[in-house]
């Protein structure tokens, strides 16, 4: 299976040929099993036609069609093997054109992902079994491809958005010891703000991951969210919020949805201008069950957003222009609605202000 000469273009220089590892050993342990296959595929061919051939010269000696002797037996083996073997040959072929090959182009294939080549892809040839194996494999591939490339994008954000206060940390401890700040208070509350910044993008880091692995445990009590948002407002000036009365409490986890219209509500700050305003509200949904969830809006009167800037709007680390943020409030957002089982999405317009609605649906034992 493994000769000297067949190591593969692909195969990285500082490992041995044929390999030693565990994938090395399954690799060899394929081989070895798809010769035994094919040998036992062939030993079951060859005994059929040999069964079949004796099977017609009995039939045919007891019809009568041939005398039953030692010659004419000879003759219907030489000739039934003859085409026994034409048979077999055709037989192996097509089953090596059409299952062995596309089966080992798939198993190459794997290999090569498995090295961390996740830009190959397989054509789809052979029966329709293994055509379906082609395809989720295909389809397996370019997922792998896809969060590679996310993960990669994720680290280089996370060290460009940590680079920014840890080189503002860095120049102000360094001006500080060569005499260049004054040792006042003023500086260390600079350094002080910087660090509340790190930790801030850390901790929504840590509810990020969490979140979008599914690791994160949600507080369930009942809560009702009119009277959670008007705490939350009174933490930012120029709030107003229209709660709807008679709202009926709902299990949710106040402090992860605090966390939600906090970060809303810091957005919405953020890109309205003096003299704008920013309109919470609280609702019922709308909908053919209006019991079903509870409907949230944050509404402002600031710069409003592009279309192509609503489509990115819940992307991580994405910023907008002119946006002082990390990137990351609307995501944790998303992330912490939708493990709530609820929606969140925006409508905007450049110049007329962007709202912000998100749904927390009710259990079936509140309804």
């Amino acid at each position: 299976m493994f000769r000297r000469n067949c190591r593969p273009r692909w195969w990285p220089e500082n490992e041995p040929w044929p390999p030693r590892d565990a994938r090395g050993q399954w690799r060899t342990r394929r081989g070895r099993l798809i010769r035994r296959v094919a040998a036992t595929v062939l030993i079951v061919l060859t005994l059929s036609v040999c069964g079949a051939l004796a099977l017609v010269w009995v039939l045919a000696t007891r019809l009568g069609f041939i005398e039953p002797t030692a010659q004419s037996a000879a003759m219907i083996l030489l000739v039934g093997g003859m085409v026994g073997l034409a048979i077999l040959g055709l037989g192996f072929m097509t089953v090596m054109r059409w299952v062995a090959l596309p089966l080992t182009r798939v198993m190459q294939a794997a290999d090569r992902v498995a090295a961390g080549n996740y830009d190959v892809r397989v054509a789809e040839h052979g029966p329709p079994p293994i055509r379906v194996l082609t395809r989720s494999f295909n389809t397996m591939t370019e997922r792998l491809q896809q969060h590679d490339r996310l993960r990669r994008d994720l680290m280089a954000d996370v060290a460009h958005e940590l680079r920014t206060p840890l080189t503002v940390i860095q120049g102000k401890l360094e001006g500080l010891l060569d005499g260049v700040y004054p040792r006042d208070e003023a500086q260390l509350q600079v350094l002080l703000e910087e660090t509340h910044v790190l930790s801030r993008l850390v901790e929504d880091l840590r509810t990020l991951a969490l979140s979008e692995s599914g690791a994160l445990k949600l507080q369930k009590e009942s809560i009702d969210v009119g009277d959670l948002a008007r705490d939350v407002a009174a933490a930012f000036a120029g709030v107003t919020v229209d709660a709807a009365a008679g709202l009926q409490p709902i299990e949710i986890d106040p402090v992860r949805i605090r966390q939600v219209l906090s970060n809303l509500l810091s957005n919405a700050l953020r890109h309205t201008p003096a003299g704008g305003s920013i309109h919470l509200r609280v609702g019922e949904s709308r909908s053919a069950n209006p019991e079903s969830a509870v409907v949230v809006e944050v509404q402002d009167t600031g710069s409003g957003m592009t279309a192509e800037d609503i489509a990115r709007a819940f992307d991580r680390f994405y910023t907008g222009s002119g946006s002082r943020g990390s990137g990351l409030g609307l995501t944790i957002a998303r992330s912490l609605v939708a493990a709530h089982g609820g929606e969140i999405h925006a409508t905007s317009e450049p110049g007329r202000g962007t709202t912000i609605t998100f749904t927390l649906p009710r259990s079936k034992s509140e309804v």
